[in-house]
Order: C-alpha cells, then sequence, then structure tokens
C-alpha cells in the first residue's frame, strides 16, 4: 500500500512539464565561469539568488523573488530584486533589511523539449545585464538500478484515428547506464493490459544540471502495446533521480504517423 501510494505522488508529480521543482538548479554562463544563480521554484513561485561581484570587483549577493507572468507557458518568471544587509557571521544574529534595488526576470527556453536553457535579465540601480544561462553540471548522477513504477500519456495523431488513446500502466524498470556517456532503459509492464509488453529505450546521454536527455534515443517494443507502427524517432527528456527512484519522460513518432507522449515515474525496488 505504501508503495502504491509513493508511485501515484511520483507520477502526479511528473504529469505537467513545469512541475513545483522544474526549475530548480544552478544556472550559469557557460562562456563565464565564476558567477551564477542558484534557482529555487515551488508551484508558481521562484526564489533566486545570485552569487556575482560589484563595481570593485568584491563578491555581491543579491535575491529575486520572481512569479509566473500567466502567458499560460509556465516558463517566464519575473518580480523584484533585493539587496540585503545582515549581522556579521561571527556576532549574535540581530536582523538583516532587504532593499530592492531593482526587478529580474527569467526565460525559460521556448524550443520544444530543450528544459536547459534560459535567458536571465536583471536590473540593479538603473544597470540592466541580460544573460544567456544554462543549467550547471557538476558531476554524473547514478541511475542504473531496478525500479517499480507507472506511466501515464497519450497517443495522438495518428493515421487511423483508432490508434489515438490515453496511455496508463505499471512497469519494471531496469536502468543500465555508462556514467555520463549512455543509458539504457528496459521497460517491462506489468498490467493486466499491457501484460508482456517490453519496450526498451537507449543511447548517449546528456547531461545539464540535474537533468539528463537522450535525444536521439534508439526505442524497440516487443508485445502488444502502445506503439503502432515503426519507430522513426524518439528521444528521452527530463530525466532524473527523484526522491524514491527515477522519473521521466520519453517522445517518439512512428511510421503510422502517430506521436507518442509519456511520462514515468518510478521507486527504487
Amino acid at each position: 500500500m505504501i508503495r502504491r501510494l509513493a508511485l501515484a505522488v511520483l507520477l502526479l508529480g511528473t504529469a505537467t512539464c513545469a512541475s513545483a521543482n522544474f526549475y530548480n538548479d544552478v544556472f550559469f554562463d557557460v562562456a563565464e565561469p565564476g558567477w551564477g544563480v542558484f534557482v529555487k521554484q515551488s508551484n508558481n513561485f521562484q526564489f533566486l539568488a545570485f552569487f556575482i561581484y560589484g563595481p570593485n570587483g568584491q563578491p555581491t549577493w543579491y535575491t529575486a523573488q520572481l512569479t509566473d507572468v500567466g502567458d499560460g507557458t509556465g516558463l517566464n518568471y519575473s518580480g523584484a530584486l533585493y539587496a540585503t544587509t545582515g549581522t556579521y557571521f561571527a556576532n549574535p544574529w540581530q536582523g538583516y533589511v532587504a532593499t530592492q534595488v531593482g526587478t529580474a526576470s527569467f526565460q525559460g527556453s521556448a524550443v520544444p523539449e530543450d528544459y536547459f536553457h534560459a535567458t536571465l535579465t536583471y536590473t540593479v540601480n538603473g544597470v540592466t545585464v541580460t544573460k544567456s544561462i544554462q543549467r550547471q553540471t557538476l558531476t554524473a548522477f547514478a541511475l542504473s538500478g531496478t525500479y517499480s513504477g507507472s506511466v501515464a500519456g497519450s497517443v495522438s495523431s495518428c493515421t487511423n484515428a483508432a490508434n489515438n488513446t490515453g496511455v496508463g500502466a505499471r512497469f519494471n524498470l531496469t536502468v543500465a547506464q555508462v556514467g555520463d556517456v549512455s543509458a539504457t532503459l528496459a521497460f517491462s509492464f506489468v498490467d493486466t493490459a499491457h501484460s508482456g509488453l517490453v519496450c526498451t529505450l537507449s543511447g548517449p546521454l546528456v547531461h545539464y544540471g540535474g537533468l539528463y536527455a537522450i535525444p536521439s534515443a534508439q526505442y524497440s517494443c516487443s508485445g502488444a502495446g502502445f506503439s503502432p507502427g515503426s519507430i522513426v524517432s524518439a528521444s528521452v527528456n527530463l530525466l532524473s533521480q527523484s526522491g524514491q527512484g527515477v522519473e521521466g519522460k520519453w517522445t517518439a513518432t512512428t511510421t503510422a504517423g502517430c506521436s507518442q507522449t509519456i511520462r514515468f515515474a518510478s521507486v527504487s525496488n
């Protein structure tokens, strides 16, 4: 019962691309290492902490509190930028003062399936800065293992409309990973409607921050299931560690004209 509840919660968390923690990561300009911005997102709110430098070259601390602008994309946030002063760290805490000194905006990439890049614009005391930023990769993180989980999504746009369908299924998953080089995800479906269906996605990994992608995945399925027609192209995105296991999304097109969009979440066995 506890595992089923955990799976339901995990799958709910992957239901939309801009989930409550979608942009949680550290971002930087790859051409300008040494500064950056931490992004912590909660639903439609973002807290940004900048580590940048003042006119004298000394470390300078700013924070911003941004909200979704409401354009329906879930990509664009804006709000106030603050300079904060407080008690010297070696003294007993006496409090702090936050003063608004400008504004900031965070715009996620509008390129489909690009969850890695953004544009940061901020104004401090009348000086405006715009930077192209991306998630900063620290170290490889381990995905290899065995998991149990669920998928949800759709098969749409099929030439034969009878093949269009919603997708919901349970699986056992084995992930084999070679560092930041490549990964193979083997889904063995165990629910009654898809029993015997085995789908495998594999290929070279792309790593940005807390997310992996397989932009050109080899995808094959055997057994009856939700893959009418031969696969034309496929990709895996939003592949990451969750608190309990791994989660992600795959998309594919088939010779039958079908488009698959499938999200999955799992817990470690």
